[in-house]
């Protein structure tokens, strides 16, 4: 179960990100920065080590200050969400186990 859940995606700004990614086509940098309430340089870390991993990709459209950048979610990125999903569901609804009392 825990061997499953993906160190990339698990870090809580990035698992909220890839959430809001997976439901949308793309979402430009502004609304992800506001949606989250999080810094410019925070975000653009955060998008860094996603897009490192080959989780999403970016667009730049105009120049300068300008410009507007969006992500969107890879096939790997979306594999890997629904799959870190399927581990966070199975470690939330896994019964606890019980202690042997004595």
């Amino acid at each position: 179960m825990i061997g499953d859940l993906d160190p990339v995606i698990h870090a809580p700004k990035r698992l909220a990100a890839m959430a809001v990614l997976s439901t949308s086509s793309a979402v430009t940098f502004g609304f992800l920065r506001d949606h989250l309430e999080i810094s410019d340089s925070d975000l653009s870390k955060q998008m860094a080590t996603l897009e490192k991993a080959g989780y999403v990709s970016s667009s730049r459209s105009g120049r300068g200050r300008g410009s507007v950048t969006s992500y969107r979610l890879t096939r790997a990125g979306r594999r890997a969400y629904e799959g870190h999903r399927r581990a966070l569901t199975a470690i939330l609804e896994s019964p606890p186990s019980t202690e042997p009392t004595g």
